[in-house]
């Protein structure tokens, strides 16, 4: 099975309308690049809480909802999937869930997932969990043939998560990040923090920068999964969008802190080296940590001499 990823990123801001001609402008530039899924950072539609504005008071939620739908109407006219990240409503004085709209080609919601790891400490007061409230599923849907799943930001520190989707039967994830915004000050601190050699050697000197590509490259080869990754490229951005092959291999990045859209192809036959592939399924589905046969020999046994 192909299908053809556009990986988006964009300036995300607390103008709702401002990031819903960047959506939608994007949308547009990726059905003419031939792609089949436009995949947006980790809430470009509504802004993050505690980046771009304060927080959800006086939030304009019909704003939001309004700006939605023709978000929803230009997929169907372009027969073009969106992976969309927004915040989504509770009742009460229940805090949004940090989400990604599953959006299909007839301009349909039919899935969405809420973060399951906002960042914060256990009183719930603060960073991610100050504004947000977790998740609670997984969320798994089919494109063209292949099985796809999707996470946000923070849960890439969770391998867990993404076993989880493997033994699922996920082929394609779609990962959205929002980390960016740091101004002259904050930079400056995090440059410090990893001093003029790391800084040369990695390149995106941050904290996220320099350890989310080679973790999802890990991830990616690990579970033998595609994964599309992007980030807003709102001034600093902590890393560019990127994608990934199920080898583990990025084949294809853009340009930190620009706007722009990155075209991959997902081909899941094609024939990739993938190390564990004989043993993978037996570890995930039985909880066999080893590869062929135990044997029974007293000379294994006996961990105490040569």
């Amino acid at each position: 099975m192909k299908l053809v990823i556009a990986t988006c990123q964009f300036p995300v801001d607390k103008d709702i309308n401002r990031n819903t001609r960047y959506v939608m402008q994007q949308m547009r530039q990726a059905k003419e690049k031939g792609a089949a899924v436009a995949h947006f950072s980790e809430v470009c539609h509504s802004g993050y809480a505690g980046s771009e504005f304060k927080s959800y008071d006086n939030f304009n939620w019909d704003l939001l909802y309004s700006c939605g739908e023709e978000i929803l109407k230009l997929a169907c006219e372009l027969k073009l999937w969106v992976i969309l990240g927004s915040s989504h409503r509770l009742t009460g004085k229940h805090k949004p869930h940090n989400s990604l709209y599953i959006i299909n080609d007839r301009g349909k919601i039919v899935d969405r997932y809420d973060k399951l790891f906002c960042v914060g400490d256990k009183s719930e007061t603060t960073d991610d969990l100050a504004h947000y409230s977790s998740g609670n599923h997984f969320c798994v849907f089919t494109i063209n043939g292949i099985k796809c799943g999707a996470l946000i930001c923070h849960d890439f520190r969770y391998q867990e998560l993404y076993r989880e989707y493997k033994r699922k039967g996920v082929e394609l994830m779609f990962h959205s990040f929002h980390v960016g915004n740091y101004d002259a000050r904050k930079w400056k601190t995090t440059l410090n923090y990893f001093g003029p050699r790391v800084r040369k050697v990695k390149g995106y000197p941050s904290t996220s920068g320099v350890l989310t590509p080679p973790t999802m490259q890990t991830y990616a080869a690990n579970n033998y999964m595609w994964i599309s990754i992007n980030n807003t490229s709102a001034r600093e951005s902590a890393f560019p969008s990127f994608f990934v092959r199920a080898d583990g291999l990025i084949i294809g990045m853009l340009p930190r802190n620009k706007a722009g859209v990155l075209i991959s192809t997902v081909d899941t036959k094609l024939n990739m080296f993938d190390a564990s592939e004989h043993w993978r399924d037996r570890v995930i589905h039985q909880g066999i940590l080893h590869s062929g046969k135990i044997r029974k020999d007293k000379r294994s046994d006996d961990r105490k001499n040569y």
